[in-house]
């Protein structure tokens, strides 16, 4: 280690001269200490205060500065010189020295770069506010042909595209087409492993999924899907996994999922449906994913159910429902439930089996399941109401929503089986739908339903009750007395900061549970008049209006 120190003296008296043989010989006896023991060299730079000096010798244009760099990469290796690197004032002319020529001072500088913002979100920022984005995309296209140097770019990208704030500028640039560019060229399962991960998190930005979509990388994907599909081969698994996930995230952008559509009629559309009936778990997973992202507006859902696309998802769902794979089964549902948006084709899917279909999965243990399950029965039978009443009366379904009504511990499980109960009644309204749930259990769940956060989920809790105190007050009585609804009611009236519409449909409530004689005691027992009277003079007329017609029926019947 005599030779360091004597290196590092040196070193601070030649740096002047930065053409000097002297300081080139020091700058190699630096890195030959680095390469043999790279922390403790590191610690004696440190010590030795000579990182100033590299400063100025990068700004010197000179032979040595990929020496430098070379150094100042390798020294940031160790976590505890970053700082250092920092304060010794090296990132802005590291970063100047991206606009070279020269491949090797690139390369060292790219490397440099990289070590001292390894793991630090605030140095990659300033990184990007310097406008290192733009640089380095110009530099891989000018430099594809170089390998060590391509890779210092995916490097960057990779760590550089995490940022939320760099999105914007890699939009602005053209790293869409060079991407694709350089992927097209790999043959490297290695090499296109690190142009996924730079892939991967850009595409979650819309514009550059556009980008991407418009430069060709799907087709791109669609050659590996193809090349490794009836692969064991461990790493080309994976490699149909990566193709098959990056495709379906391309198709969450609204411009990128309609080109690739293009009608009904897109190729790629084609292709993704014959994912469906294969064998290989991880395409079925990516063929209903994607159906479900093409599912997002209204003219492809009516053009997919026409063209027979829920026959090929009931038999994939049909193929899933004894070996219980959960994420073939939570894609597909999630398909259906999309697609049952459109009010056209809801009962086209409930007359080819739909519902039948979606029940096969009601003992499903799995929340993720249970949760797309409910949401494709409450889309379907939303103002069907001969669906709603077959289903309604159908026991099974009625008392394991119940039971889903208590799912504590998955709130959205809980708050679906909430809704599709008052869906059953608001739908129907069939007094045999309302037995079975008031058997079943369920009235008190439409209570605490009505105390919710979500005003949606607290006006349909309101209009089941209604339903309920209008066609069989008699039957669910105990059950409203026992959830104490009067109560909540009174609550709900008084609290200001209640929807109108909750209000009005509270008053509603008020005046049907009044035919119930220990109902009738409990409102007269609360000061209800003095609560609706002031309502009166509500801003909103219809709530005003109703609160009217409550205090007449009130005084007469207190």
């Amino acid at each position: 280690m005599d030779n360091l120190s004597d290196a590092l003296k040196k070193l601070k008296l030649t740096a002047a001269d930065s053409t000097s043989d002297s300081l080139e010989g020091c700058l190699d006896c630096l890195l030959q200490a680095l390469a043999q023991n790279n922390m403790e060299t590191s610690e004696k730079i440190q010590e030795s205060g000579i990182l100033q000096t590299f400063a100025s010798l990068l700004t010197a244009q000179s032979s040595c500065m990929a020496k430098v760099a070379h150094i100042i990469a390798e020294v940031a290796k160790n976590e505890f010189m970053r700082n250092s690197c920092v304060d010794a004032g090296l990132i802005q002319p590291l970063v100047q020295l991206l606009n070279c020529r020269d491949q090797e001072v690139l390369l060292q500088t790219g490397r440099a770069l990289g070590n001292i913002c390894y793991d630090s979100h605030s140095l990659q920022a300033q990184l990007v506010n310097m406008g290192v984005i733009p640089t380095l995309v110009k530099l891989l296209g000018i430099h594809s042909q170089n390998s060590a140097l391509t890779e210092m770019c995916l490097v960057a990208f990779g760590n550089l595209a995490e940022l939320e704030s760099s999105k914007e500028q890699f939009a602005s640039t053209n790293i869409a087409e060079e991407l694709v560019k350089l992927f097209k060229k790999q043959t490297e399962h290695e090499k296109r492993e690190m142009i996924f991960e730079v892939l991967a998190p850009l595409a979650e930005n819309d514009i550059i999924k556009f980008q991407l979509v418009e430069a060709g990388l799907v087709e791109c994907l669609l050659e590996i899907v193809h090349h490794t599909v009836n692969s064991d081969k461990e790493d080309e698994v994976a490699e149909l996994k990566t193709a098959s996930d990056l495709l379906v995230l391309l198709l969450l952008g609204d411009e990128s999922m309609q080109k690739l559509f293009d009608g009904g009629k897109g190729s790629v559309f084609q292709r993704v449906l014959s994912w469906l009936p294969s064998n290989n778990h991880q395409l079925q997973l990516a063929g209903a994913l994607a159906i479900a992202n093409f599912a997002r507006n209204d003219g492809n859902c009516i053009h997919m159910v026409d063209n027979g696309i829920v026959q090929k998802l009931m038999d994939l769902l049909d193929r899933h429902v004894d070996d219980g794979n959960v994420t073939v089964q939570h894609a597909a549902l999630s398909a259906l439930r999309n697609l049952a948006i459109p009010v056209v084709n809801k009962a086209k899917m409930l007359s080819v089996g739909v519902a039948e279909e979606v029940l096969k999965f009601l003992q499903s243990e799995m929340p993720p399941v249970q949760f797309k399950l409910l949401g494709t029965l409450r889309m379907l039978i939303d103002a069907q109401a001969e669906a709603a009443e077959q289903l309604g009366k159908n026991v099974k379904l009625v008392e394991r929503l119940v039971e889903w009504c208590d799912a504590r511990d998955h709130a959205g499980v809980m708050g679906e089986s909430n809704r599709l109960l008052s869906a059953l009644i608001r739908h129907s309204k069939s007094k045999d739908v309302i037995r079975t749930i008031v058997h079943s259990g369920g009235v008190k769940y439409f209570v605490t339903m009505a105390t919710s956060e979500h005003v949606i989920m607290q006006n349909e809790a309101l209009v089941a009750l209604g339903l309920i105190a209008a066609l069989e007050l008699g039957t669910a009585e105990k059950d409203l007395e026992n959830a104490k609804l009067i109560q909540v009611l009174h609550r709900l009236l008084s609290d200001e900061r209640s929807a109108p519409e909750i209000k009005y449909n509270s008053m509603v409530l008020i005046c049907a549970v009044m035919a119930s004689e220990p109902l009738h005691k409990e409102v007269q027992n609360l000061a209800f008049l003095e609560v609706v009277s002031k309502l009166c003079s509500h801003e909103n007329k219809t709530v005003a209006q109703q609160a009217l017609l409550t205090e007449q029926r009130l005084a007469v019947e207190s």
